[in-house]
């Protein structure tokens, strides 16, 4: 999301010909992320692909495919800059960034260095929709659908009527009731000019 190249070499040289640049970070429950934390449906998949055998972007698919055969929609209560608001969905993710998962493009609008998270929500839809309309999160436009909300706030406070992890950048890094909150500017990364 910094632009560095997966090229080796390139990446070598964006080392001794880059410049530093300030983004921020989040935080969850007193636990760091950079890019994207997330509950629900996308935590449940996140610990089937973990899990997996299957390397690679199809991993991800696999993981969707067989947590949507189990899913229930939850009832989230979300608390975002102090405005609660509840709704029975699928998932919450507080994006610092816009991809996550192999090129997910979940909050397709999210900045590094704005201060703010993307939380987007994904209301109740029929699995076979949810199904259908899954593919469209590679390139953004699962956010034009009427069953996804995304708002802007620097703290989400996210909780739920059951038990859920709350994965970050691929990892289990808290349970909810979780506080998400950004730091502005807390991190230094070396960046192509």
């Amino acid at each position: 999301m910094v632009g560095i190249p997966d090229d080796v070499e390139q990446a070598v040289a964006t080392l001794a010909d880059g410049r530093p640049r300030a983004i921020d970070v989040g935080e969850v429950n007193g636990r760091r992320f950079l890019c994207i934390a997330s509950c629900g449906f996308d935590s449940d998949a996140n610990r089937i692909a973990n899990q997996s055998r299957i390397k690679g972007r199809l991993v991800y698919a696999y993981a969707a495919l067989r947590a949507l055969v189990a899913w229930r929609p939850a009832r989230f209560t979300l608390t975002l800059d102090g405005e609660r608001t509840e709704f029975n969905g699928y998932a919450i993710a507080a994006a610092n960034s816009r991809a996550y998962g192999g090129g997910m493009f979940i909050a397709p609008d999210a900045e590094l260095d704005d201060g703010l998270l993307d939380v987007v929500c994904t209301g109740e839809v029929g699995k076979l929709r949810f199904l259908a309309r899954l593919p469209q999160v590679f390139d953004g436009k699962h956010v034009g659908n009427d069953e996804v909300t995304v708002s802007r706030a620097a703290e989400a406070r996210i909780e739920a009527d059951r038990p859920f992890a709350v994965y970050a950048d691929g990892d289990h890094i808290a349970d909810l009731p979780a506080t998400v909150h950004v730091l502005p500017g807390a991190l230094r990364v070396i960046v192509p000019r």
